[in-house]
C-alpha cells in the first residue's frame, strides 16, 4: 500500500485530499497542529486503519517512521484574516515547514507536491495569468507575508528539485470552495454564505468590479491527484476560469439563499486587493487532461447545504 503525508491535513483542503487518498487505496498519515486546521474535519477518518494522524508543528523537524511514497504540503493559513492576525507563522510555514517537508522527501525519497497560490502574481498586470507570468507583488503590504512565503516555497523547491533531485511539483490554486471551509476565516465565500444566512449586509469591497475565478473544491482535488502524479515539475495553474464580479458573486448568493433581510454593504478596498483573478489552465488542460467539471451554480448549492448546519 502507497504511503502519503499530507501536511494541513485537518484545513478545508487537507482533509479533502485525505478523503481522496484513501478512497484511491492509500495509506495517509495526515499531519496538522490546529493553528487554522479543523479536527472535525478528519475525524470520520480516525477509526480506519489507513489513516494515521499526527499532532506537530511542521516548522519543527518532522519525523515519520518507515517508508513514505508521496508527501503534499498544504499547511498553511490561507486567507487575509489567518495571515494579518498570523503573519510570523504565515512565514514560518512557508519557509522553515517547506524546508522540512522537502528534507523528509530527500531523506525518504518520496515525490512531494507543494501547495502554492495565485496570489504569487500579486495584484496581476497580465490578464488572465499563466504560470510564465511573475507577477505584480508588494513584499511589505500587509498581503506580502502570504504571498512572499509562496514565491520563496516555490523557489526552494525548485532548488531542492535541481540541487538534491528530489522529485517534486507545484500547484497554483486558484480561489477554491466547497464544504468544511471555516465560517470565520474571512475568505469571500464563507463571509458571505454566513452573511446571507444570517440575514446581515454582505461586505462587498469598492464597488464590488474586481473579481474572482471560483473552482469547486473536487475539481481542485482531481486536479492535485493527477498533477501529483505526471512527470511535470514546472509550476501548474489549477483553477476555474469562470471568471465573474465580486458584485456579481454576491447577488448569486444572496439569491440563493433567499434571506430578504440579506443586503450589500460597502466598504472601502483594502490596500493591495487583487482586481483581477482568472487561470490560464492551458497547462492543466494539455499536460493533465484537466478542466473543472462542476458548475458555479451546482457548487454553491452543495456549499450552502454544509453552510446551513455549521452557521448559528
Amino acid at each position: 500500500m502507497k504511503k502519503i503525508l499530507i501536511s494541513g491535513a485537518a484545513g478545508f483542503l487537507g482533509s479533502h485530499l485525505s478523503d481522496r487518498f484513501i478512497k484511491e487505496g492509500y495509506h495517509v498519515i495526515g499531519m496538522d497542529n490546529l493553528l487554522t486546521g479543523n479536527i472535525q474535519n478528519i475525524e470520520h477518518l480516525f477509526p480506519l486503519k489507513e489513516f494515521e494522524y499526527y499532532h506537530h508543528d511542521i516548522t519543527k523537524f518532522v519525523h515519520v517512521p518507515g517508508k513514505l511514497d508521496y508527501i503534499l504540503h498544504f499547511a498553511s493559513p490561507a486567507s487575509p484574516i489567518d495571515y494579518l492576525k498570523m503573519p510570523i507563522q504565515t512565514l514560518k510555514v512557508g519557509a522553515l515547514g517547506t524546508h522540512n517537508m522537502l528534507g523528509l522527501a530527500r531523506e525518504k525519497n518520496a515525490r512531494i507536491l507543494v501547495a502554492s497560490t495565485s496570489e504569487v502574481y500579486g495584484d496581476p498586470l497580465e490578464h488572465p495569468q499563466s504560470e510564465e507570468y511573475w507577477g505584480n507583488v508588494n513584499p511589505v503590504g500587509p498581503r506580502g507575508v502570504y504571498d512572499e512565503a509562496k514565491r520563496f516555497l516555490e523557489a526552494i523547491t525548485m532548488a531542492y528539485h535541481t540541487f538534491h533531485k528530489v522529485d517534486t511539483r507545484i500547484i497554483r490554486i486558484f480561489n477554491t470552495y466547497g464544504p468544511r471551509m471555516r465560517v470565520e476565516d474571512g475568505r469571500v465565500l464563507p463571509a458571505f454564505f454566513s452573511q446571507a444566512i444570517r440575514g446581515e449586509g454582505l461586505t462587498v469591497f469598492g464597488d464590488g468590479s474586481q473579481t474572482r475565478s471560483f473552482c469547486y473544491v473536487d475539481d481542485l482535488v482531481e486536479g492535485i491527484y493527477r498533477l501529483l502524479l505526471s512527470d511535470y515539475n514546472k509550476p501548474v495553474n489549477v483553477g476555474n476560469p469562470d471568471e465573474c464580479t465580486i458584485f456579481q458573486f454576491a447577488q448569486e448568493i444572496i439569491d440563493l439563499v433567499g434571506n430578504p433581510e440579506a443586503y450589500i454593504d460597502y466598504r472601502p478596498l483594502p490596500e493591495d486587493d487583487p482586481k483581477v483573478r482568472q487561470p490560464d489552465i492551458t497547462k492543466a488542460r494539455n499536460i493533465l487532461g484537466w478542466e473543472p467539471k462542476v458548475p458555479r451554480a451546482e457548487g454553491l448549492l452543495r456549499t450552502y447545504e454544509y453552510f446551513k448546519t455549521v452557521v448559528k
